[in-house]
């Protein structure tokens, strides 16, 4: 499990393209992890474009990995300016020996939704993406802070601590001209973690739907 830090070359057109539709992005990524004409295996790979620059402005993208990428594969001169030393996830965050009441800070860029009547609606409300992501913190085995309310008369249930932003409609095209359409946020805060097993799955697979659109990387920062 290995984590890469990239940042791409704004002054590349295929790079400004790639940026602009997240689907497209995904299958350039793809590329780097798989043999030529090959479709890129379920799972492989787990992206996020970060809303920071780096110092001269360029976009970052955090991709996390199961093999070793060959940027050389892109195969477009200019797209890539920069790329990090991997990082051995597995050895940094000791994966194998997680523990009940481990704190990280994290931030995952995801798809808050239900589904009604077969279609997948986004949630728009504050409180129901706050919901959204306490019962997916439920589900992958950690649990998120309490927020008091500031009104000692309220006696509804305290909400999560967690910062919600960069709400947007992401846009792509599949190949086959197919528009899509998915609602994002990004979700940041500090977790405790529950179950280590699922929590460590949930690194591994990700949470939530979009993942070729950049969405449902958990990325975690131990807290001594």
């Amino acid at each position: 499990m290995l984590l890469h830090r990239i940042h791409l070359n704004p002054r590349c057109r295929e790079a400004r393209r790639d940026l602009s539709d997240p689907y497209q992005l995904h299958s350039t990524l793809c590329r780097a992890f798989c043999e030529p004409d090959r479709k890129c295996p379920e799972g492989e790979i787990l992206w996020r474009l970060e809303p920071e620059t780096d110092s001269t402005g360029r976009p970052r993208i955090l991709v996390q990995s199961r093999s070793i990428p060959d940027w050389e594969r892109i195969g477009v001169q200019g797209w890539l300016a920069k790329a990090d030393p991997a990082v051995d996830l597995k050895n940094r965050l000791k994966l194998d020996s997680l523990k009940v009441g481990q704190r990280f800070r994290f931030r995952l860029r995801a798809n808050p939704c239900v589904t009604r009547n077969g279609k997948r609606l986004g949630l728009m409300r504050q409180a129901e993406q706050e919901v959204w992501i306490e019962r997916k913190a439920q589900r992958h085995g950690f649990s998120l802070p309490r927020l008091a309310s500031s009104n000692p008369s309220e006696t509804s249930q305290e909400r999560v601590d967690v910062r919600i932003s960069q709400e947007q409609i992401l846009r792509g095209k599949q190949h086959a001209g197919n528009g899509i359409r998915v609602y994002s946020v990004l979700y940041d805060g500090i977790l405790t973690v529950t179950e280590p097993d699922i929590f460590g799955n949930a690194l591994k697979t990700g949470i939530g739907h979009g993942k070729v659109m950049g969405l449902g990387l958990l990325s975690v920062v131990p807290i001594a």
